[in-house]
């Protein structure tokens, strides 16, 4: 009977032994599933920003966009990884930008302007991009609609009616009678802006007077055949006639032309004056989108976003080349030349 009691006790003494260390197992298994999550979720993001041309309202999106990173605690070196690479208004590299970033595997691609975020979208379907300074997105193909947008791309567009830089028209030159307007064939966004600058000088008893061109050397001479030709300038947001402002301005302002921008960076460089959007608050959403992205939700659900808020920005610089007097309105902004477009007088 003792011999049968021990051997019953070594039995249970086993299960238990057996039940103690499938339990240590369980849970280690638990701890480990638990401390995998929680390192995916400090694991170090891998951002790649292309740019397509140095500008000063593109450099403001960008400096917008990594700002909303940096209040919403993403901070570059620490749990992000930044990437910037800027194509010089190179076609060809800023396709082979967004082809190194699928390849590195970036975790999120930030794409300011339209044919960075073109090149982004043709290299992959995969990786989530967030555009800023896209004039028409549905347009350029990049999404199917700004409501919802479906795919990998959302973001933020400068869209902003022609209507209301053309008024600046009216108001600073009411004596004009032929707009001109020079713009890259190849910038499908310009090529909406010339449409709709059709438009309103249809409706308004404007002439259009158009010089296409393909490449920066073929600004100066744009610009000089447009001379005796034409009352105003209209400079659309177009990446290779703004990151050209400091010529183009030179050539017009010298021959008493006004030019109308389409933001202020173009202002800042020689144009007399634009009725736009604040870029670095344009970029600034932009990074808040991206900040949902990475925190799980799917981007092709966000809507395309745009700034309602414009301002009117006169160069003080140009108005007294140009022998014009300041308005009297409140809501105007004057600002001076910045010293590329000084140094290009």
């Amino acid at each position: 009977m003792i011999k049968s009691k021990k051997i019953l006790s070594l039995i249970i003494a086993g299960v238990l032994g057996v039940s103690m260390l499938t339990g240590c197992s369980q849970n280690d298994g638990s701890n480990a599933s638990n401390e995998n999550k929680e390192t995916d979720s400090k694991k170090q993001k891998n951002i790649g920003i292309t740019q397509l041309v140095e500008h000063p309202s593109l450099d403001k999106a960008k400096k917008g966009f990594i700002k909303a990173l940096e209040d919403k605690g993403y901070k570059d070196g620490d749990n992000i990884k930044i990437d910037f690479q800027n194509a010089q208004n190179d076609m060809p590299t800023t396709q082979s930008i967004a082809s190194k970033f699928v390849s590195d595997k970036k975790d999120l691609i930030y794409a300011i302007s339209t044919p960075s975020a073109q090149a982004a979208y043709n290299a992959t379907k995969d990786i989530p991009i967030i555009m800023t300074a896209v004039t028409d997105p549905v347009e350029a193909g990049l999404v199917k609609s700004l409501e919802k947008p479906g795919g990998n791309v959302s973001g933020t567009s400068d869209y902003l009616s022609i209507d209301k830089t053309l008024e600046l028209v009216k108001t600073l030159t009411p004596k004009a009678k032929k707009i001109g307007v020079i713009y890259n064939t190849s910038e499908v966004n310009s090529k909406i802006q010339v449409d709709s600058l059709h438009d309103y000088a249809k409706k308004n008893n404007y002439e259009v007077v158009e010089k296409g061109i393909s490449s920066s050397s073929e600004v100066n001479q744009a610009i000089s055949s447009l001379v005796g030709k034409i009352d105003v300038l209209y400079v659309p947001t177009d990446n290779l006639i703004v990151s050209s402002m400091p010529i183009v301005s030179k050539v017009a302002n010298e021959n008493k032309i006004p030019i109308i921008a389409s933001e202020e960076g173009s202002v800042s460089s020689g144009a007399l004056a634009c009725c736009g959007i604040d870029y670095e608050k344009l970029g600034y959403k932009a990074g808040e989108l991206a900040i949902e992205v990475l925190e799980g939700k799917s981007v092709g659900d966000i809507p395309v976003t745009t700034l309602d808020e414009t301002e009117i920005i006169i160069n003080e610089d140009t108005l007294k080349a140009l022998d014009m007097q300041k308005l009297s309105a409140d809501n105007i902004k004057y600002i001076k030349s910045d010293e590329n477009a000084k140094s290009a007088k």
